[in-house]
C-alpha cells in the first residue's frame, strides 16, 4: 500500500523529516504553545511525542511567577506534566484555606475561587441569617449558608496582578439551593463585575435554574471591563445590548454538581488594579433563604 500522500509529501517522509529534529529543539518550541497544542502535537511523530511529555515543555505552563510556587513545588509528582493536570483537576488551597488556585487545562492561566471567608457578605456573623457549615463536596472546610435575609448582598474584591495577564476572564459565583429554597423563584438578582473606582454596569440573573423554562428571552446588557494602558483605566468596549436565548441569565451545573452563574466578564490588561464582584437583591425588600455559597470562581473565559 502506498503511504498516505499529503500536503509537502508522504506521510511517512514527513515523519522521517521530523524525527531528524533534535527532540530538545521539538521541546522548546512546544514550550512557546499552549498544553493543548503541545498534546495535540503527540501525533505528529514519534519524536514530537517524546518531546510533548518532556519535562521542558511543561515547566513551561507551570506559574513560576506566582507568589505560592513554594506551596505548588511540595506536590510531588514523576513529571512536570503530572504536576500541571493535577492543579487543573485538584484545585490548591492557600491563602489560609480562604482561596483556592488551579490552571485551566487549554491555556495554562491561572483561575481562582474566592471562599465565603473571603467575601463580604452582609450579617454573615449573624446567626439568624446566615450560618457557617461543612459540605462533603465543598471545595473549602466551611461555606456560607443563608437562612433567611430580606437585604442579600455579596461582595468579593480580587488583585488583578494576580491573574494571567492578556487574558479575558469570567467571574462566577457558585452555589447551591437547599430543599427549603425560597424568596427567588421570580426575584432578578443584581450582579457586575468591574475595577474599583471605575464606572460599574450591572445585569440582571436569577438564581433558580427553573425560571429559564418560562422566560426563554430576555434583553440583559452585557459589559466588559479591563485595563490596557499604564496611563489609566480603561474600559474594554461593551456589545450592545442583545436578546439572550443561551440561559446565560440563569445558573447552570458544574460537573463537580454545584450551580454558577455569570457575573461578568473583565479583561486583564497585566497592570495592578483591584476587581470587585457583587450579588445584590436589595430592592424587593422580600425575604429568602436556603442558599449555601461555595464562592466566587474567576477563570478565563472558553
Amino acid at each position: 500500500m502506498e503511504p498516505e500522500e499529503i500536503e509537502g509529501g508522504s506521510k511517512s517522509v514527513q515523519e522521517e523529516l521530523f524525527n531528524v529534529l533534535p527532540e530538545g529543539c521539538i521541546a522548546n518550541v512546544l514550550s512557546l504553545t499552549t498544553p493543548r497544542d503541545a498534546c495535540r502535537s503527540s501525533l505528529v511523530s514519534s519524536s514530537f511525542r517524546s518531546a510533548s511529555e518532556s519535562d521542558i515543555v511543561w515547566e513551561r505552563f507551570l506559574p513560576i511567577e506566582t507568589e505560592y510556587m513554594e506551596a505548588i513545588v511540595s506536590l510531588s509528582f514523576s513529571s512536570k506534566k503530572q504536576l500541571f493536570l493535577h492543579l487543573c483537576d485538584h484545585p490548591l488551597l492557600i491563602d489560609d484555606g480562604k482561596l483556592s488556585f488551579s490552571l485551566d487545562k487549554t491555556s495554562g492561566k491561572k483561575c481562582y475561587m474566592l471562599s465565603p471567608k473571603e467575601l463580604m457578605i452582609v450579617w454573615i456573623e449573624t446567626p439568624e441569617y446566615w450560618r457557617w457549615t461543612s459540605v462533603p463536596e465543598a471545595r473549602f472546610p466551611e461555606v456560607a449558608e443563608l437562612i433567611s435575609v430580606c437585604w442579600l448582598e455579596i461582595r468579593g474584591r480580587f488583585n488583578t496582578r494576580m491573574l494571567s495577564p492578556a487574558t479575558l476572564y469570567t467571574a462566577y459565583f457558585v452555589f447551591k439551593t437547599t430543599t427549603g429554597s425560597y424568596g427567588f423563584e421570580n426575584r432578578p438578582i443584581e450582579v457586575a463585575v468591574g475595577l474599583v473606582g471605575a464606572e460599574i454596569h450591572y445585569q440582571t440573573v436569577y438564581l433558580n435554574a427553573e425560571r429559564r423554562q418560562n422566560l426563554r428571552y430576555r434583553i440583559v446588557p452585557r459589559r466588559r471591563f479591563g485595563l490596557f494602558r499604564h496611563s489609566g483605566i480603561m474600559g474594554y468596549p461593551a456589545p450592545q445590548p442583545r436578546e439572550t436565548d443561551d440561559g446565560s441569565e440563569y445558573p447552570k451545573e458544574r460537573a463537580d454538581g454545584w450551580l454558577e452563574i455569570e457575573l461578568g466578564e473583565f479583561f486583564n490588561g497585566g497592570e495592578d488594579g483591584e476587581l470587585e464582584m457583587s450579588i445584590l437583591e436589595v430592592k424587593g425588600g422580600d425575604w429568602k433563604g436556603g442558599l449555601i455559597v461555595q464562592g466566587i470562581e474567576i477563570r478565563p473565559k472558553p
